[in-house]
């Protein structure tokens, strides 16, 4: 057996074990105090212990389980508080770092990558890594230009090995869905696991993501919100990009002014609803690690290994329906979302209660301003959660069609992140500009 099996076997163990001790019976605790079960406090020794497996052992899968590791850091905004906690600190480290790959595995990458020569492509290059990022990490360089100049470059390396410890980490996940089941029921985790591995290949190919940012980039040539990086080099497990200065969200989030978090937040909800009009594509990748705040008020955009294809832009139904659910038309909301294949067309539905269902969710965008907050998306998560909801109940009559899987993911996480900020914004004034058919009445 080769050194990469050996590891991917001993990370897919690692993983594979977690939900049988303390992680397993603490996320069981952890779903029972969500939906309102029990009243008994989970030890905070166990809870303390299970974050920090969590972390060590996500960490050390990185790929998939790191990508499950960041979107648990974004949702434990929808967790009580005493429940969070614990898991906040050790869960939010996956969204800057990891266990660093040696340099001279990093070396090798490079010259199988770069060519032996690599070292005359750099003015500099530091060999500590700078960050993580889910199937690779990322360095400190200065890239050498054409004319001779340096420009201060971000080298992102594909961990060895990525692919193949990728899928086996996958088949893995579903043993931890329970955590998922707990903040959004009736959502089937599978389908949301197969759209995943059926990007693997994409998200594995480098030069794939640096066409993707070229394109975000020419979308967002000059804008005064917005700023992508350039790409200086390509190959398929390494990327070369411009170096971008500026304030992660995640330390917004932790200690960030009012101003700054608001700031933040609106250019985020800016990106993720201008993108499809405008590059064709959507980020699909909304964790605070992809994101800084620049000194000049702009947010810059990192990480376009994820994206959504969307050529026609943001699917007109999304915004009309929307509108509709602002305007209280109930029957135009059913039957809009019937249309769509959100809505079984074999049961019958209250539309009003469909639309009583829908109305919380909308809240952000039925006034002119809306502040995100953990405590909103509690609540909502506990009207969704709690199985003596009628919420609860209504939701099992609903289906995520699988051509929103991605839209879906992109919604959550946005959310998520914008209720860590705490974000107050005109979001229904960006949906009025970018989102199609979003024209409510009254």
């Amino acid at each position: 057996m080769t050194d990469i099996p050996r590891r991917a076997v001993s990370r897919t163990a690692k993983l594979a074990a977690l939900p049988l001790g303390f992680a397993g019976r603490t996320v069981l605790g952890m779903g029972k105090r969500v939906t309102g079960l029990a009243s008994d406090v989970i030890s905070a020794e166990i809870q303390q212990r299970t974050a920090e497996q969590l972390f060590s052992v996500l960490g050390q899968l990185k790929g998939g389980a790191m990508k499950f590791g960041q979107a648990l850091s974004v949702f434990e905004a929808a967790l009580p508080e005493e429940v969070a906690a614990p898991y906040r600190q050790a869960l939010t480290k996956l969204q800057e770092a990891a266990p660093p790959l040696p340099a001279a595995s990093v070396h090798k990458v490079l010259a199988e990558q770069l060519g032996p020569a690599w070292r005359e492509l750099f003015v500099t290059f530091d060999d500590s890594p700078a960050a993580a990022a889910s199937i690779g990490q990322v360095h400190r360089a200065v890239w050498r230009m054409p004319d001779g100049t340096g420009r201060d470059a971000a080298v992102k390396i594909q961990y060895p090995g990525a692919g193949d410890a990728l899928l086996a980490d996958l088949k893995q996940l579903s043993r931890l869905s329970t955590m998922f089941r707990a903040i959004q029921p009736g959502l089937d985790v599978k389908p949301l696991l197969a759209e995943l591995r059926e990007r693997i290949t994409e998200e594995l190919d480098y030069e794939l993501e640096a066409e993707s940012q070229r394109t975000f980039a020419a979308a967002y040539a000059d804008d005064p919100e917005i700023y992508v990086p350039a790409v200086f080099s390509a190959s398929p497990r390494v990327l070369v990009t411009e170096w971008v200065e500026g304030t992660p969200l995640s330390d917004i989030i932790r200690e960030g002014s009012e101003e700054q978090r608001d700031r933040a937040g609106l250019l985020m909800a800016t990106l993720h609803l201008s993108a499809p009009a405008r590059a064709g594509l959507l980020h699909a990748d909304p964790h605070p690690g992809n994101f800084r705040l620049l000194a000049d008020g702009r947010l810059g955009v990192i990480d376009f290994g994820a994206v959504a294809r969307m050529p026609e832009g943001t699917p007109e139904p999304i915004g009309r329906i929307a509108g509709l659910a602002l305007s209280g038309d109930a029957d135009g909301v059913e039957a809009g979302l019937r249309s769509e294949g959100f809505v079984s067309t074999n049961e019958p539905i209250d539309a009003r209660a469909l639309l009583e269902f829908l109305r919380p969710m909308l809240e952000p965008i039925a006034v002119e301003e809306f502040r995100f907050s953990r405590a909103w998306l509690r609540a909502e998560a506990t009207r969704l959660a709690n199985p003596r909801s009628p919420a609860y109940q209504f939701s099992r009559h609903l289906n995520l069609p699988p051509s929103y899987l991605l839209i879906h993911r992109v919604t959550l996480g946005s959310i998520g992140v914008l209720c860590q900020l705490e974000a107050r914004a005109p979001y229904r004034g960006i949906l009025e500009r970018w989102l199609p058919g979003f024209a409510p009445v009254g």
